[in-house]
């Protein structure tokens, strides 16, 4: 009862009731649950939703209001100081453990994310402003790169981190450009090369640091969602390759999902079934990384679009899973594939997630007009 009466205080601070009768109101049907979120912390509150224990009918205003209450910070668990004390003491980034996200996440299967994402395969954040549907939306925030970028045709653009290979794709058809993408997902790169077929677009399988080994020097740079899985020991190594493979006056477009908070690894949760060794960049990380070496021209923050991209992801998949192959895509992963968007929706939702596209350059380029 110490860990029930315990819950149903933290949630209070969240104006969440247990067995409530609003809708982000949570439903417990084991008892077990209580012990197991004071114990376990998020792990344990995930873990328990796909085990069954739990529901809530408005889950993603339930973990925004959660977030928003920082209820994590009154839980510190082992999970997550084991999870914090690992990353600040190893690079769990390295190269050698980088193919772990691919396998366990980005490989999964291409018709789930055909069937959740939009027709040009952007698994980032959509730019909502003038669009009222995904597809819009996600061709926008493509235009929106472009732009930033001042691109041109004839220009040859390295991109890390290519995913499905839209945006390659896109650069090359509206904007008349050359694109080389690296990219360690298997999956994509097979999906990419389809969908890129005629196109000036090389796609390499192949991690982003052996791009150091790309010859020439390229006018533009981009790593759209790459820079979540590079990790705090690396973002300055990662900067020092890209100015070094961008020619005098080029621009590099970073977009990257953003902390309000300088940490060492993410929700152990999220570590453990979506991005494991992800951590998520804080603007004092990049910000030391950048230093003496680049310009920053713009830094636009777009963090509640992904809010609304989250929720158009969960209508789609939500939509489309009975289509699914219920023997890889079973109702064990629909709700570990359910806590994943609604967490992620409400972190964004409470504002403890931004999302930035940073436009750096060498130095060489003179009034450098912000674009939105």
């Amino acid at each position: 009862m110490r860990a029930k009466e315990k819950i149903r205080e933290l949630l209070a601070l969240a104006q969440v009731k247990l067995n409530g009768p609003d809708p982000w109101d949570i439903q417990v049907h084991d008892e077990r649950f209580y012990q197991r979120a004071l114990s376990h912390g998020s792990l344990g509150i995930g873990e328990s939703y796909m085990d069954g224990w739990w529901d809530v009918p408005q889950m993603d205003e339930f973990f925004a209001r959660v977030q928003k209450a920082e209820l994590h910070r009154s839980v510190r668990t082992w999970d997550f100081l084991w999870l914090a004390l690992k990353g600040r003491l190893f690079n769990r980034q390295k190269e050698s453990s980088s193919t772990r996200v691919a396998r366990e996440h980005y490989d999964i299967g291409n018709d789930l994310y055909e069937a959740m994402l939009d027709k040009n395969m952007q698994y980032t954040c959509a730019y909502w402003k003038d669009a009222d549907n995904l597809d819009q939306a996600q061709e926008n925030k493509l235009h929106l790169i472009c732009r930033k970028l001042h691109l041109k045709p004839g220009m040859r653009v390295l991109e890390l981190g290519g995913g499905f290979c839209g945006l390659a794709r896109f650069m090359a058809r509206e904007y008349g450009c050359e694109v080389v993408t690296y990219n360690i997902s298997k999956e994509q790169v097979n999906f990419g090369r389809e969908f890129c077929e005629g196109l000036p677009v090389r796609i390499e399988e192949k991690d982003y640091r052996e791009a150091v080994d790309e010859k020439g020097e390229f006018d533009r740079v981009a790593a759209i969602g790459l820079c979540e899985h590079i990790g705090h020991k690396n973002y300055r190594s990662f900067l020092q390759l890209i100015r070094a493979k961008l020619k005098a006056g080029g621009l590099f477009l970073l977009h990257t999902i953003g902390n309000n908070r300088s940490l060492t690894a993410t929700d152990p949760w999220i570590d453990k079934y979506i991005f494991p060794n992800g951590v998520i960049p804080s603007i004092t990380q990049l910000g030391k990384a950048m230093e003496g070496l680049w310009v920053l021209e713009d830094w636009h923050n777009f963090g509640p679009d992904y809010d609304r991209t989250l929720m158009a992801w969960w209508k789609n998949f939500s939509m489309c899973y009975c289509t699914l192959d219920k023997q890889r895509y079973d109702q064990r992963f629909f709700r570990m594939w359910k806590v994943y968007l609604m967490m992620s929706a409400g972190a964004f939702r409470a504002r403890r997630l931004q999302l930035w596209q940073i436009v750096l350059s060498t130095g060489g380029v003179p009034n450098y007009e912000p674009v939105r």
